[in-house]
C-alpha cells in the first residue's frame, strides 16, 4: 500500500486546500475586524459570523444530493471560481468607498455556500485518491491541515487587514485560484462509475438518513455536536471582541486566536497515537470534558485566561474529528457518500450559526464573563448527556476499518 506521503493525488488535494483554506479563514477574522470598523457593533459582526456559517443549515442535505448527481471535481472548480469573484467584490467595493455592511453579509453568506458544497464533495474527493484502511489516518492528517491553518491564518489575517482592508480579501482571491489548479491535476475520478439513480429526490434524501440514523454512534456524534459547534463559533467571536475592548491591534488578536491554532496542530500530531492508545468512547467523552475549562475566564475575565482555558479542547478536537470522520467515511458505500456526510455535517452544524449570533448580542447586552458562564453551563449540560447516553458508552472499534479493502475505491485516472 503506497504511503500517504507518496500519494501524488492525496498531496495535491491537500495542498490545494492548505492554501485555499488560509485564505478563507484569514478572511474569517477579516469580516468581523471589518464590520466593527464600519459599524462599531458586536451584534451585527455577530450577524456577519451567522450568514457565513447559516449555508450549513439552508443547504447541507441539497449539497449531498447534487455532490451524488453531478461530477465531483466540475462542482469543485465552480465552486472555487464563486468564491473568488465573492472575495473580488469585497477588493472592488473597498477601492470605490461603497461598501456596506449589507454587502458584507452578503458576501460572507455567499463565500459560506459554496464552501458547503465544495466541502461535501472534497469528501468524495478524498475517498477516491486514499485506500480505505488510511482514510482514518488522512483524515487525521486533515486535521492537521485545519490545525495548520489555525496557527497560521489569524495572524495572517489581522496583518494582511493592517495593511489594508482590501488585503485579506485579495489574497483569498489568489489561494482559491490556486486550488482550482491543483484539482485540476489531480489524475483519478472523484467518483465511481454508476448509472444514474432515477428514484426521486426525496427518496434519495430518506436513504442517507436512514444510513445513519441507523448507526446509533454516528447519529448520536451528530446530535450532540450539533450543540457543541455554536459554543466553538461563539468562543471564536468572544476572543475577537473582548481582545478588541482590551486594546489589541488585529495582528495581536490573530496571534490570540492562532494559540488555539498552535493546540490543535499538537493535537493533530498526537492524533494517530491518541487514536492507537484510547477507545472512540474515551476520545469522545473526553472532548466533552474538557471543554469545561473554559469557566476559568468566569474567574478571571481576561482574553489570555479564555485563550489558555480553550487549550485542552482545541488539543483534543483532531483526534476526536479524525476517528468519527474517519470511521464515517470508511463504513458508507461510495454511491451514499455525498448524502451521509452532507445529513451528519447539516445535523452537526445546523445550530452553528446561533453560536456568532447569540455571542454578538450577549456581548452587546452583558459582559464577557456573564456571556462566557451562559456557554459553561450550557456545556455542561451536553456533557452530562454525552456520559449518559449509551450509544457513546459502547462506542464501536477502528478495528473495523481494518477489515476494509486496501486500494482506493476507483483509482483509474481520468474523468
Amino acid at each position: 500500500m503506497t504511503p500517504l506521503r507518496r500519494n501524488r493525488n492525496y498531496l495535491l488535494l491537500q495542498s490545494g486546500q492548505v492554501l485555499s483554506t488560509i485564505g478563507s479563514e484569514s478572511c474569517a477574522l477579516a469580516y468581523p475586524l471589518l464590520v466593527l470598523a464600519l459599524t462599531h457593533s458586536p451584534a451585527r459582526a455577530g450577524i456577519v459570523g451567522f450568514a457565513r456559517i447559516l449555508p450549513w443549515a439552508l443547504f447541507g442535505l441539497v449539497a449531498g444530493l447534487v455532490v451524488d448527481r453531478v461530477p465531483r471535481r466540475r462542482l469543485m472548480i465552480a465552486c472555487d471560481a464563486g468564491r473568488a469573484l465573492a472575495a473580488v467584490s469585497v477588493v472592488v467595493a473597498l477601492a470605490l468607498g461603497s461598501l456596506t455592511f449589507p454587502q458584507v453579509a452578503i458576501v460572507a453568506f455567499l463565500e459560506g455556500t459554496l464552501f458547503v458544497f465544495f466541502n461535501i464533495a472534497e469528501i468524495g474527493a478524498m475517498r477516491s485518491v486514499v485506500p480505505t484502511q488510511q482514510l482514518p489516518a488522512a483524515y487525521a492528517g486533515e486535521q492537521m491541515r485545519y490545525s495548520t491553518v489555525s496557527i497560521a491564518a489569524p495572524p495572517l489575517g489581522g496583518t494582511l487587514y493592517g495593511l489594508g482592508r482590501a488585503v485579506p480579501f485579495a489574497a483569498n482571491a489568489g489561494a482559491v485560484f490556486f486550488s482550482i489548479g491543483t484539482l485540476l491535476g489531480i489524475r483519478a475520478r472523484f467518483q465511481e462509475e454508476r448509472e444514474p439513480d432515477t428514484a426521486p429526490l426525496r427518496a434519495q434524501l430518506a436513504e442517507g438518513f436512514r444510513w445513519l440514523w441507523a448507526r446509533p454512534f454516528l447519529r448520536s456524534c451528530a446530535l450532540l455536536f450539533m450543540w457543541t459547534n455554536p459554543v466553538y463559533e461563539a468562543l471564536f467571536l468572544v476572543l475577537v471582541v473582548v481582545g478588541r475592548r482590551d486594546g489589541l491591534s488585529g495582528a495581536e488578536i490573530g496571534a490570540v486566536v492562532a494559540g488555539t491554532g498552535v493546540a490543535g496542530f499538537a493535537g493533530a500530531l498526537a492524533a494517530r497515537r491518541l487514536q492507537r492508545l484510547l477507545t472512540m468512547r474515551t476520545i469522545v467523552l473526553g472532548s466533552f470534558w474538557l471543554q469545561l475549562t473554559i469557566v476559568a475566564f468566569v474567574v478571571w475575565p481576561s482574553v489570555y485566561v479564555l485563550l489558555a482555558a480553550m487549550l485542552p479542547s482545541m488539543l483534543f478536537l483532531p483526534t476526536v474529528n479524525a476517528v468519527v470522520i474517519g470511521y464515517r467515511v470508511a463504513l458508507v458505500p461510495d454511491r451514499l457518500t455525498g448524502r451521509v456526510n452532507s445529513v451528519a455535517r447539516s445535523l452537526a452544524l445546523c445550530a452553528a450559526p446561533l453560536g456568532p449570533l447569540s455571542a454578538g448580542f450577549l456581548l452587546g447586552a452583558f459582559s464577557a464573563r456573564t456571556t462566557i458562564a451562559a456557554f459553561a453551563g450550557f456545556l455542561f449540560l451536553l456533557t452530562l448527556v454525552a456520559s449518559a447516553s449509551p450509544s457513546i458508552r459502547h462506542a464501536p472499534s477502528l478495528r473495523e476499518v481494518d477489515e476494509g479493502p486496501s486500494e482506493p475505491a476507483f483509482p483509474a485516472a481520468a474523468g
